[in-house]
């Protein structure tokens, strides 16, 4: 009986998950879903012997610490080719036909997140890889198995034993707002953007904390051996029957015209959607169209993506204040009055060097231009003029380093101004530790930013070699550590 129990609680939670978060048309309420939620789980602890990975209580997550193994793809994760310019869509779109002829057009938006592709085995959640360098990526699973858009089993039957189904995680405008709310108030560094805020919250090493940050996850490409479709809007229909959530978007088109179309309608729609996209994929809706265009040695000629042009708007330079890199270069940014662009609250932007900041002549009370195309931080573009104070004088760069203090040099053919003194700059000496510990270098477990700028500011490292000498009795009395911290 116990279960028999266990599997129906699934069975309902899973629908009901699928009703509330993929189709938007819940049945219960908030609390009788937590109610049976709080059922299964006690009951799973009670009978170990019945677990199952892709349980739903597994959506809550864990506060066990998951290492990411890299995992080689079965299918490689190609890119898309860009473009920016309608003629340069509509020669793409000559050229395919020129060579396959008169053919039709799936366009969908271009979300903006992290590239994610899904394994399933039987009608079960196996595997969740990131796209990594496109041939190999990170083994992500027990965190994408806490996002309640991804079905951790499928509906229906008819699915093939084994596929892939490739999307993109999401961070949504409400859950970023409220994450960077969160870490503003506890005086931690706030993200950019969504997209940079999803990639990070999937390298959580706590699954518990990936399922409080409140990801989305859109699919829009199948991948197999013995897929049962002769087109691409087939498997998506299909893919939506199975319980994944495909966008409502993506439309069939069958001209120029209608592409076309459908790039203009979402340039200006794409602001009331409640996640970040900057762009439409067109792709060959054929699978053996596909198949006989093929591949370059980076990306499908059958699919491109229009990126849509930067956002702008127009608000208040406050001051300029400057940073400090681990190389010594000096960097200006800008702080603005806060601006909404681009779905996120703007209120810093990079100012690169001395001499753009000479061209555009930008001074503090100026009203300035901003725009967020790819970067990650905004950028300014110019200056309203005719908003300028009477009262306004040119600024004056500084001579002398914002953090020690030592006279400021420039290098013959360099734009930025540098910090000379590596051995006292305070972010110089953090900034080449914390290079030296990433992934991409000596890949050291445990040690993150915030734990070397602790470590720095008690007087225990001053430059990489000190990280060697480090005792777990100097580190335990740490804020934030503790013996077992220190003891790792």
């Amino acid at each position: 009986m116990v279960r028999e129990r266990i599997e129906e609680l699934r069975r309902q939670l899973e629908l009901h998950n699928f009703k509330y978060y993929v189709e938007n048309a819940p049945e219960i309420s908030d609390f009788e879903f937590d109610a049976m939620m709080r059922e299964l789980q006690d009951l799973e602890r009670a009978h170990p012997e019945y677990a199952d990975p892709n349980s739903p209580s597994v959506r809550v997550g864990s506060d066990l610490t998951a290492e990411f193994r890299t995992v080689k793809h079965r299918y490689a994760m190609l890119s898309l080719g860009n473009t920016y310019s309608l003629d340069e869509l509509h020669e793409f779109i000559g050229r395919i036909e020129r060579e396959a002829g008169a053919t039709d057009y799936v366009c969908e938006l271009k979300f903006d997140g992290t590239a994610i592709s899904l394994t399933y085995e039987h009608g079960r959640l196996v595997r969740a890889v990131t796209r990594g360098d496109g041939v190999e990526g990170d083994d992500v699973t027990a965190n994408v198995r806490t996002v309640r858009t991804v079905p951790l089993r499928l509906r229906g039957t008819d699915w093939p034993d084994l596929f892939e189904i490739r999307g993109e995680i999401l961070m949504p405008y409400a859950s970023f707002d409220r994450l960077n709310a969160e870490r503003e108030a506890n005086g931690e560094q706030l993200f950019a953007n969504p997209r940079n805020a999803a990639a990070g919250t999937l390298k959580q090493q706590s699954s518990a904390v990936v399922a409080r940050r409140g990801l989305d996850c859109t699919l829009y490409q199948l991948a197999g051996d013995e897929l049962p479709f002769s087109s691409h809007w087939e498997s998506l229909e299909k893919a939506r029957q199975w319980g994944f959530k495909v966008s409502d978007a993506a439309r069939i088109c069958r001209s120029v015209a209608e592409i076309d179309a459908f790039i203009e309608h979402w340039d200006t729609a794409r602001r009331r959607l409640p996640f970040p996209t900057d762009g439409v994929v067109i792709k060959v809706n054929d699978f053996a169209v596909r198949r006989q265009l093929g591949f370059t040695a980076k990306a499908p000629k059958w699919a491109v993506a229009y990126k849509f042009k930067a956002e702008r708007a127009a608000t208040r330079l406050d001051s300029v204040s400057f940073q400090v890199g681990r190389t010594g270069a000096v960097t200006p940014v800008a702080n603005l009055e806060p601006v909404l662009l681009a779905g996120t609250t703007v209120r810093r932007a990079t100012l690169h060097n001395a001499e753009q900041m000479a061209q555009l002549d930008i001074r503090p009370g100026d009203t300035v231009y901003v725009e967020k195309g790819g970067e990650i931080i905004p950028k300014i573009i110019g200056v309203d003029l005719a908003q300028r104070p009477a009262d306004s004088r040119p600024f004056e760069y500084i001579t002398v380093c914002p953090e020690c203090g030592t006279p400021l040099v420039r290098y013959e053919g360099e734009a930025k101004h540098y910090c000379p003194n590596q051995s006292g700059c305070r972010p110089q000496i953090i900034g080449r530790i914390i290079h030296f510990i990433r992934r991409k270098a000596l890949d050291i477990e445990g040690l993150g930013e915030e734990t070397v700028e602790l470590l720095y500011e008690n007087g225990l490292v001053r430059d990489v070699a000190d990280l060697y000498d480090l005792r777990a009795e100097q580190l335990a009395p740490l804020p934030r550590l503790g013996e077992k911290s220190a003891d790792n």
